[in-house]
């Protein structure tokens, strides 16, 4: 097998990302600039301003991404980017370095599914571990601020090919945890804060009810064929937000949403004592028991979907895969079932290039390159 040094660029959303990967397997740099305090005073990522701050960082990031991995433009045998999805302003920054930075240094480009690079950075750190044997088929979630989905994966040769068997039907998990966390008043992005002042409330307090699909998704117009054709695990959380908020409107908690989001907004960086101090005991219930739905759903849907496709592995990535109480739910129930569960570290759970650039490195052996007309695809699908 060749040894590759493939420079990775990620710009999907709101995180500007570059990493230098040697062979799919050793991560040599990983550079991100977060957008967290652009974003913030908004409570969710404003699209324009997202593009504006990638512009700004693309070059800096990339550079100091080669300086730390010791290598060069020059050096590197190939550039591998994000192509979809996410937004698509955002995706195209990335994608305009990348190309230029191909034509100049007549170097091979390569392009990625975002989708793909979450699933790899499980694979990434499992192939620098003494237990890198992984037994097939794989299902993989991808739970993040705008995906969820549940992918069967299989590897035939250097070739690794993706079908879905879930997917959320409206609003994504990461995005379900950020928007309570902003109707509670408790700032951005919600998923962390709510992941640390869950311990702190009682999640039996409040009963939530996760809504179960009988019936397919309209949205989906083409047949499926033979071989995609049998059981979905679909999700929705729309309506655990709307329950939230019926829960806000009837125990008339708006007045002190509105006194913590302003105290909060006062603070420069928020810690977990002024959260926890700005909290009352019905808050921190609510949101112990808004997690607890959330996971209890994720966790019973996934393993719920191995037992129906009898998978022998399970891999978790993806934003929300940093959260512990999924974590911790997941290797309960998953190992009470015999099944072997993977997380990336909580580095490589959040958007990064080091994934995308791993995710290149067998489309770098089967010399699946792209050629300079390629364009963002901001609602690319992963097969």
């Amino acid at each position: 097998m060749p040894d590759a040094h493939i420079l990775g660029i990620e710009s999907s959303c709101d995180e500007t990302g570059a990493a230098v990967v040697r062979s799919g397997q050793q991560i040599l740099s990983n550079v991100v600039a977060s957008q967290i305090a652009t974003h913030q005073p908004y409570g969710g990522v404003v699209p324009e301003l997202a593009s504006r701050e990638h512009l700004r960082a693309i070059v800096p990031v990339v550079r100091q991404a080669l300086a730390e991995a010791g290598q060069t433009y020059e050096s590197v045998d190939a550039i591998a980017v994000t192509q979809g999805p996410g937004l698509a302003g955002a995706l195209l920054v990335g994608i305009s370095y990348a190309k230029a930075l191909a034509f100049a240094l007549e170097k091979p480009l390569i392009a990625v599914n975002h989708l793909e690079g979450h699933i790899h950075a499980v694979l990434l750190e499992q192939r620098q571990s003494e237990n890198a044997d992984l037994h097939f088929p794989v299902l993989a979630l991808v739970v993040s601020g705008g995906h969820t989905h549940l992918y069967l994966a299989q590897l035939q040769e250097n070739l690794w090919t993706y079908r879905n068997v879930g997917h959320t039907r409206d609003d994504a998990a990461g995005e379900a945890f950020d928007k309570v966390a902003k109707l509670l008043g408790l700032g951005y992005p919600g998923g962390p804060i709510i992941d640390r002042l869950a311990p702190h409330g009682d999640p039996h307090a409040v009963k939530f009810q996760i809504s179960q699909i009988k019936h397919p998704d309209r949205r989906n117009h083409k047949q499926p064929s033979a071989e995609e054709d049998g059981p979905h695990f679909d999700f929705s959380y729309s309506g655990i937000k709307t329950a939230v908020l019926r829960y806000v409107e009837t125990q008339n908690l708006k007045p002190a949403i509105e006194v913590r989001r302003q105290a909060l907004a006062g603070i420069e960086k928020p810690m977990l004592e002024d959260c926890l101090r700005l909290c009352d005991r019905q808050t921190l219930n609510l949101v112990a028991s808004f997690q607890r739905s959330m996971v209890n759903d994720l966790v019973a849907k996934t393993l719920a979907a191995a037992r129906e496709y009898d998978v022998r592995t399970l891999f978790v990535s993806g934003g929300v895969a940093a959260n512990q109480e999924l974590r911790t739910t997941f290797e309960r129930e998953a190992g009470m079932q015999g099944l072997p569960v993977f997380f990336p570290s909580r580095a490589l759970s959040t958007d990064n290039a080091a994934m995308i650039a791993a995710a290149a490195f067998p489309k770098f052996l089967r010399q699946e390159f792209v050629p300079m007309d390629f364009s963002a695809d901001a609602g690319m699908s992963l097969r």
